[in-house]
């Protein structure tokens, strides 16, 4: 396997594979805030196909509570591992680790990421990785459907910090 940050020529290939209905976690957006220098955009490729991704922003989380607690904190955001059969094989975990590489190499000492309230796995996960709660807060969602209509939802999330080395 293999971490990249993300290329203008992989934009296409992620909405091949994974295509994506969210407004502002699509492809195409996550690229535009790594090219405006505000995340950095990381895929897992194993044998020329993406299997995943994870957008690291700088710019900490989007929720103004999470902000407002955590200021000089970047997030994790979008971590994904597709299609199931890739999961469990570590995929997750290494564009965890890149991610906090990429955080160390900028100075910071910090990382943080959301996860929502039922998603029990990636909790584990989290934890195991030595990622501790902090705080419980909303986390805005949009995405569109087949028909091109637009839905706004709030999923209750935790808000895990890990200090990093």
């Amino acid at each position: 396997m293999e971490i990249a940050v993300c290329r203008p020529e992989d934009v296409e290939v992620l909405e091949r594979f994974m295509p994506s209905t969210s407004v502002d976690g699509s492809h195409a957006a996550r690229f535009a805030r790594q090219e405006a220098g505000q995340s950095s955009y990381l895929l897992p490729w194993i044998d020329g196909t993406p299997v995943g991704h994870a957008e690291v922003r700088w710019t900490g989380g989007r929720a103004p509570e999470v902000r407002a607690a955590h200021p000089d904190c970047p997030e994790i955001n979008g971590l994904f591992v597709w299609p199931e059969s890739v999961r469990s094989l570590g995929v997750g975990t290494a564009l965890i680790h890149a991610a906090e590489e990429l955080a160390l190499r900028r100075g910071l000492g910090l990382m943080g990421l959301g996860v929502g309230e039922d998603n029990a796995r990636a909790a584990a996960l989290y934890a195991r990785l030595g990622y501790l709660p902090t705080m419980v807060y909303q986390d805005p969602r949009a995405h569109v459907d087949a028909e091109g209509v637009r839905h706004e939802y709030a999923e209750r999330c935790r808000f895990l910090v890990k200090k990093l080395r």
